[in-house]
């Protein structure tokens, strides 16, 4: 249960009262546990206010849930009111009407031709999940009905994203009537073009932002259009497809076909997309993910259950192996193999052909980490080397001559983790242009700082959204970048950075991670972008022991005050400041922050405590 911390005021805040502009009520900061400045430079601060802890004992005394699971809920938003259908998530509820986004109904009705002429289809996709899972579930619908459908993924390093003149005309020469883009072709006007010259018509699927002209295609289905008033931007392209496909079986049934495809039985595919993309899990996301990973467990699709085997992954499916796990590995592809294999696999019934490619893929997901190890040391290098001159960049840019390009994502990744600030990885070629990547902090919108590099001539190319980009830019122009990057970010990235918190949902003690806590929280999952996983903090907790296991992870095993025992990782945290706080802290008494997950060894199944942060007492 929870247990009472020590609440102690701070500085104040205002926030808006009622929503009424100039009406504002004064919060003060409540530290938990007094922990002004953690091992990891954090504030702990209560995720809660007032307001929000009264929510928490009514959705707790209503509706029967423990009292963590409430205060959980209620610090993200969640009534009294909706608690029951929130704990419950259905697509029936949550699914917008199809038709408010705009051009569906055209995009729906022309694929519907398709259908029932049996015309041939090129799908048109990105190399990553959400395009693997977009481009495999189109595939899927149209195999019920024998319609040909081909899935074409460009090549990352000669090709780039999304649709190129070349690639289209050639598609269509094919024999391709119908291109659909899936996960791509909202900025690819000059493509769809090509495509309409060479006799096809185009279907634009996408959900990225709109960086130019829209391209003068039969729809353009994407949330993210000005244009579009559904409200729903939150969707991957992998959702923004399976709405669609909602639509065009709603127009099937009303032509009188009735031997229709079971979509939510291929919300396995919708939901994977939706976890590997980081798009909020908030409205049907978020019953796009439960519906999708009960979908998944059953492991109907071939692909998803190759990769699964492959992994070893001997345990229910959950968000985590979605993201950490099976993610990497259709990633694989696409980064330093062949970019179609995720989405060939995905689309694939031979459970044979299905086991060859997962384990291709599983051997490109190795090599990938070999040579992710030994750039990502170099890329921290070049980051600590910025970070000793004061707080350093406000944008960090790292650079080689010798990475490759494809894995440039993962190292601005880690970077960002890092450095705790927006990062991007830039891999040049012998002509001196360079492809880049970059991932943001939350709050800072990397996105729109590339939009504006591309307007100010600073970048061939670039586009994104909040919290990821990508970017071409010449050598010559690198210092230009980078100072533009400083001029436009380093203010707002210290800002973030200076009142950056870690905020706790409750407070736990070793005798209360039980299973039916961990059960309960589960079902006010799944956790992820929009969505936070609770963070819950140990008060007071003995270090019995700190070891080192694994690549970098340490394991811990706390005891309360009360004797309870609790077995605990950090993972990757073995040589970080955390890491070396933990392990020099045997015998001692420690505050712990982190989560609690189920974790399960030689089919067994025990409570784990992930740690997050730890605090002197």
């Amino acid at each position: 249960m929870a247990t009472s911390s020590t609440r102690r005021k701070s500085s104040a805040s205002s926030v808006p009262a009622d929503g009424v502009p100039g009406r504002t009520l004064t919060l003060e900061r409540r530290h938990f546990f007094d922990v002004r400045r953690s091992v990891r430079g954090l504030a702990w601060e209560h995720r809660l206010d007032p307001r929000q802890e009264n929510i928490a004992l009514a959705i707790a005394q209503s509706h029967g849930v423990p009292d963590i699971v409430a205060r959980v809920l209620a610090a993200r938003g969640v009534g009294l009111d909706d608690t029951p259908r929130f704990l419950d998530p259905t697509i029936r509820d949550l699914l917008p009407d199809p038709s408010s986004l705009t051009d569906m109904d055209k995009a729906a009705e022309r694929i519907a031709d398709a259908v029932q002429r049996r015309e041939p289809v090129a799908i048109f996709g990105d190399y990553d999940v959400d395009g693997a899972c977009s481009s495999a579930l189109m595939k899927r619908y149209l195999a019920h009905f024998g319609v040909p459908a081909e899935i074409y993924i460009p090549d990352r390093i000669f090709e780039g994203y999304g649709p190129n003149p070349d690639a289209m005309r050639d598609l269509v020469a094919r024999g391709a009537r119908l291109i659909v883009t899936v996960d791509c072709g909202t900025n690819s006007a000059p493509s769809v073009d090509a495509a309409n010259e060479a006799g096809a018509h185009v279907v634009v699927l996408d959900h990225h932002q709109v960086g130019g002209p829209l391209p003068s295609a039969i729809a353009v289905v994407n949330p993210n259009r000005e244009d579009d008033l559904s409200g729903q931007g939150h969707l991957c392209a992998a959702g923004v497809v399976f709405v669609t496909l909602v639509r065009v079986t709603s127009i099937l049934r009303a032509r009188g076909l009735t031997d229709l495809p079971d979509l939510l039985s291929m919300l396995d595919l919708v939901a994977l997309a939706t976890v590997c993309d980081v798009v909020p899990l908030i409205g049907v996301n978020r019953a796009f993910v439960v519906k999708g990973l009960a979908a998944a467990r059953r492991l109907g699709n071939p692909g998803i259950a190759a990769l699964a085997r492959v992994s070893k992954i001997g345990e229910p499916l959950n968000v985590f192996h979605f993201g950490f796990v099976i993610g990497p590995r259709i990633n694989a592809g696409g980064r330093i193999g062949d970019a179609a294999l995720g989405s060939k696999l995905l689309a694939c019934d031979d459970p044979v052909e299905a086991g060859t490619i997962a384990e291709t893929l599983d051997r490109l997901n190795q090599e990938r980490q070999a040579m992710e190890a030994v750039m990502l040391l170099d890329a921290k290098a070049q980051a600590d080397a910025e970070l000793v001159h004061g707080d350093g960049p406000g944008v960090l840019v790292a650079v080689s001559d010798n990475w490759h390009p494809g894995i440039v994502g993962l190292l601005a990744s880690r970077l960002k983790d890092h450095a705790r600030r927006p990062a991007f990885a830039i891999s040049f070629n012998a002509n001196g242009i360079g492809s880049g990547s970059g991932r943001s902090v939350p709050g800072f919108d990397l996105g729109r700082l590339v939009r504006d590099a591309v307007d100010a001539g600073l970048l061939v190319k670039g586009g994104g959204h909040a919290m990821a980009a990508g970017i071409t830019v010449r050598r010559e122009k690198l210092g230009e970048l980078r100072a533009f990057f400083e001029e436009r970010a380093a203010s707002q990235v210290k800002d973030l950075r200076d009142g950056e918190t870690l905020k706790i949902d409750a407070a736990l003690s070793a005798e209360g991670a039980r299973f039916d806590l961990l059960d309960a929280m589960e079902t006010a999952g799944p956790f992820g972008a929009g969505h936070p996983q609770p963070v819950l903090a140990l008060p007071r907790h003995r270090v019995l022991d700190a070891r080192v296991v694994g690549t970098g992870h340490l394991r811990v095993e706390l005891a309360s005050e009360m004797g309870g025992r609790l077995q605990a990782m950090a993972f990757r945290l073995a040589e970080t400041d955390l890491g070396h706080f933990l392990a020099t802290s045997r015998g001692q008494t420690v505050h712990v922050a982190g989560s609690i997950a189920s974790n399960y060894w030689n089919g067994s199944r025990s409570v784990q405590f992930r740690i997050l942060d730890a605090a002197k007492t």
